[in-house]
């Protein structure tokens, strides 16, 4: 009779699980048509009221008591919608060309297109850069960096578009912030374009070539951003998890092995291959680990690397996704190179370790670039990696040690060590809990922490250090008096850089932060601490820029983990330990 009881209560569950589940099922799509219908209607009010408002007094009056029309056309939609872009004629002219027929009931069709003419922006920057011709080798190489890098930018505007064309609105509501971080990514991968180039007339042609591409895609940002706030106020509760999440609480898009390796009671990793330097693993070096990586394999990929120093320059391509790279330590597992630009090698190119593969993890590793600080620009790490993750790791160098180039990336508990602008790039890049050890530079040079590089006020990109704190290393410490040591400087206009609940050292200046030329983006930047603490933490004599800010607790959880880089959908604690909110 036991037995027969636990049946019925067995059998009772299975059905109260299959109601649930269809309720959930019937939620979300319930979710999904109220979405639409109401973004669908938010949109076609805005392109009405902007129609009215262009009327003579005496038409609203008419018009008062009658309904809205129905039809808006497209010339007049893209007019609405390009209002808000800081290059409205290039972006009327762009999306006329592409934008046909009546819109009012697919508001998608603009954003679609949007993207469509940045694509067909950047191939004809394709064809007419090739008609440039280079007369060095470090000139031919930048060229050939600014190629790949278009090629990446078209990449981020096809999964854009995918996205977009999703008949689920709801799903793509949810995605906006995926989207606004891939086109981040396609305006960084143009200006880093530029910035390849040495001073002279190729560098000059490239961005006469690149000045309509960049228009377009500053344009196609500014219209995300108009339909994100639009989302933003229509978001039906609880459609995230309904939509995005299982019963586990992690996104549905995330491998299996991604779960077992990120779960709390998750079993410790197992490789699939070893690099040992003795001859004890599968392979001798990680360049031939990675270069034996099936081509069609799911799901993650561990490579364990034991101890020893592996001198390789290394790149996880972009096809390499899912890839997790751990050692026996920091100091113990060590990747090293000394590329660098005094040798005729392009800042891109120098890269002692580069990756570049969506989801990408690194835990117990080192990654050093030696060149030394008279080699000037010489990186030991470059992430271009979407989701990347760095757990106990070391990157030492000098000048450009960590390239966080672009996308949304997590370091914790690590060892950064540079002197000029050894933190740069312009990734959405959060890091806690780091040791960031600034060292002895030449006797011309000033330390610099970071140098971000955010060239629209629309990218959602950033450098944040959380809870860390900010050194001399042992060479520094006697002269740190003698050399001028700062938190950062604006490489682009829009650097974005905040510094909070840090323990900052009496190295940094009582200015804290740099000019980079002249008055150049102190308007524009954003520079921003909360809740320091140490002798370099004193805020009375900082810069007096209207960028530079002493923000609230408010404010600084904008940029805590969850809302900067939507770390809640893809980080999990204990083998990544993460705070998502602040730490007091």
């Amino acid at each position: 009779m036991a037995f027969q009881d636990f049946d019925l209560i067995k059998e009772r569950r299975k059905q109260e699980r299959q109601q649930k589940i269809r309720r959930r099922i019937t939620i979300a799509i319930v979710s999904s048509v109220v979405v639409l219908l109401v973004v669908s209607a938010a949109i076609g009010v805005v392109f009405y009221d902007q129609k009215n408002a262009d009327t003579t007094d005496k038409e609203p009056k008419k018009r008062a008591h009658s309904a809205p029309k129905p039809v808006i056309t497209a010339e007049k939609a893209v007019k609405t919608v390009c209002a808000g872009t800081d290059y409205k004629e290039t972006c009327q002219d762009s999306l006329l060309k592409t934008v046909k027929g009546n819109v009012a009931t697919q508001p998608k069709t603009i954003l679609k297109a949007s993207m469509v003419v940045v694509s067909e922006g950047i191939d004809e920057v394709i064809g007419r850069a090739k008609t440039i011709k280079f007369d060095t080798p470090l000139k031919k190489a930048a060229f050939d960096d600014c190629l790949e890098l278009l090629e990446d930018a078209k990449e981020e505007l096809k999964s854009s578009i995918s996205v977009i064309e999703d008949t689920n609105l709801g799903k793509v509501s949810l995605r906006m912030p995926d989207i606004n971080n891939w086109l981040s990514a396609v305006m960084s991968y143009q200006q880093t374009c530029i910035d390849g180039f040495p001073d002279g007339k190729e560098k000059d042609a490239m961005q006469k070539v690149l000045k309509t591409a960049k228009e377009l895609g500053s344009n196609a940002l500014a219209i995300v951003s108009q339909v994100s706030s639009i989302f933003s106020k229509v978001q039906v509760p609880n459609l995230k998890r309904n939509l995005l999440a299982d019963e586990d609480g992690f996104p549905t898009w995330m491998h299996k092995e991604d779960r077992r390796i990120l779960k709390a009671d998750g079993p410790k990793l197992t490789p699939n291959v070893t690099v040992a330097k003795d001859g004890s693993g599968n392979y001798t070096t990680i360049t031939a680990a990675l270069k034996a990586l099936p081509e069609k394999y799911k799901g993650r990929y561990v490579i364990y690397v034991k101890e020893g120093v592996y001198d390789e320059n290394v790149i996880v391509t972009k096809k390499m996704q899912n890839i997790t790279i751990y050692g026996d330590g920091s100091q113990k597992s060590i990747v090293t190179g000394k590329k660098n630009y005094v040798d005729g090698v392009p800042t891109f190119q120098t890269a002692t370790f580069a990756a570049l593969g969506d989801r990408f993890m690194a835990q117990s590793i080192g990654f050093r670039n030696t060149a030394g600080p008279e080699k000037h620009q010489a990186v030991a790490l470059r992430v271009q990696a979407d989701r990347s993750i760095f757990h106990n790791c070391r990157m030492e160098g000098y000048q450009d040690t960590l390239y966080a180039q672009t996308h949304r990336q997590f370091y914790r508990s690590c060892y950064i060590t540079g002197t000029v602008d050894f933190i740069f790039g312009d990734a959405a890049a959060i890091f806690q809990n780091c040791m960031i050890y600034v060292r002895k530079p030449m006797d011309n040079q000033q330390n610099i922490v970071t140098a971000q590089g955010r060239v629209d006020k629309r990218e959602t990109t950033g450098i944040v250090l959380q809870n860390c704190r900010i050194l001399p290393d042992d060479k520094l410490e006697p002269v740190k008096a003698k050399i001028k040591s700062y938190l950062g400087r604006p490489w682009k206009e829009y650097s974005r850089t905040i510094v909070m609940e840090t323990e900052i050292g009496d190295l940094i200046q009582p200015a804290g932060w740099l000019e980079w030329d002249g008055d150049f983006a102190l308007k524009t930047l954003y520079y921003a601490e909360y809740n320091n603490k140490g002798p370099g933490s004193i805020t009375s004599s900082r810069v007096k820029w209207s960028g530079y800010k002493l923000i609230k607790r408010d404010d600084a959880l904008k940029f805590t983990v969850a809302p900067f880089l939507q770390g809640d959908t893809w980080l999990k604690s204990a083998q990544v330990p993460v705070r998502f909110g602040m730490f007091s």
